[in-house]
């Protein structure tokens, strides 16, 4: 039987193979392998593309939320809020810049930060709040930003798994800071390690680009206390070509998220939310096997669909605070908390078919019977 993957890289691959070829060929011909016209290319394309002005490569995701911390002003005595049901990575940013994780809880029905937990959990110390656009939709924002009115409270959106998502027509970043990443498996995926950050603010932008170059836009001309973190050309040509088709890569998402919908209608799970105003991209089809609160009915599920041939994942299993790295924070996240021994995700790629999605929910009935 053929397997079902989670992701399908291949199948991405398929459809750019060839435009990659040609600008491989570009770069080593160059030999513009960190920075470069690719990079400044791709760049300016990404910026037109979310509708920011700014836009700066990076070498990874999590160095691209550091940097945008590190852009706003975290640093040593600030706090920043951030939902505890998220990758690890948005918690390690902010203490690699300096600063402490306050965690709060998520709504229950989209997994979403809970925007007034965390308007009441705004101190003097806080300098930034980092809502998560999880799974493939934005956070409310606005709310936020209405909430912290006339306060000097930076809002840095992770906008790790949402290329292309809007909220009210709007994409992350426009009216601040955003940080994404280009990991692999994601709707605009690099062949490696890949990140950015786009801004509204030229400042902010100019921030992060010197702190990403060991701290100056001049080759030895050091005026902050900078990293390593650039995006490398052949990334760029990847990211290019990827690009070109990603509009079109998330439509072919919806189309498969609406055909899940229909297909789990009468299964004993919870599907998404997507919450109103959104214009969802689908990076996770993530549902919900309610009723045990040990994960040990999820864990079985997904040991059956993996038997089946069904790729199927967690994210994330644990919240920040009941990892080891961040057991430290403690406190309570009872939607978290619920959330997390429940969920699974889906195989969903634009090239999967009606077929394979078939198969996935025959599997998953068959499993939770």
């Amino acid at each position: 039987m053929t397997r079902i993957p989670l992701v399908d890289l291949a199948a991405a691959h398929a459809e750019v193979a060839e435009e990659v070829e040609v600008g491989f060929k570009r770069i080593l011909a160059a030999t513009a392998f960190v920075g470069g016209a690719e990079v400044a290319a791709f760049e300016q394309e990404y910026a037109a593309f979310t509708g920011v002005p700014h836009c700066i490569g990076v070498a990874n995701g999590t160095d691209a939320l550091e940097l945008a911390f590190r852009a706003v002003g975290v640093g040593p005595g600030s706090e920043v809020i951030l939902p505890a049901n998220t990758f690890i990575a948005t918690a390690e940013a902010v203490v690699r810049a300096g600063g402490t994780v306050v965690l709060v809880d998520c709504d229950p029905r989209t997994y979403l930060i809970d925007v007034e937990a965390a308007l009441a959990a705004v101190t003097p110390a806080t300098r930034a709040i980092a809502p998560v656009h999880l799974y493939g939709q934005l956070a409310p924002v606005e709310r936020l930003r209405a909430g912290l009115a006339g306060r000097d409270i930076a809002i840095v959106e992770d906008a790790a798994q949402s290329q292309g998502a809007t909220r009210n027509g709007r994409q992350a970043g426009v009216d601040g800071i955003a940080a994404t990443s280009f990991y692999p498996g994601k709707n605009l995926g690099a062949y490696g390690d890949a990140g950015a950050v786009v801004s509204a603010s030229a400042e902010w932008a100019e921030t992060v680009r010197t702190l990403g170059s060991h701290g100056g836009l001049k080759k030895y001309h050091h005026d902050l206390i900078g990293v390593n973190s650039r995006l490398d050309g052949l990334q760029a040509v990847v990211l290019r070509a990827k690009l070109a088709r990603l509009a079109d890569w998330n439509d072919r998402r919806r189309a498969v998220a609406a055909r899940y919908e229909e297909l789990l209608k009468g299964l004993d799970v919870i599907t998404p939310v997507t919450l109103e105003g959104n214009e969802h991209v689908w990076h996770i089809y993530c549902v919900r096997v309610p009723g045990d609160p040990t994960g040990a009915r999820r864990d079985d599920i997904i040991a059956k669909l993996n038997a089946a041939g069904v790729g199927a994942a967690i994210h994330y299993p644990f919240p920040v605070h009941r990892t080891g790295a961040f057991a430290h924070l403690g406190g309570s996240f009872p939607n978290a908390e619920q959330i997390a021994p429940e969920i699974l995700s889906l195989p969903i790629y634009p090239q999967i078919t009606p077929e394979q999605q078939e198969r996935v929910a025959e599997a998953l009935a068959a499993a939770l019977r």
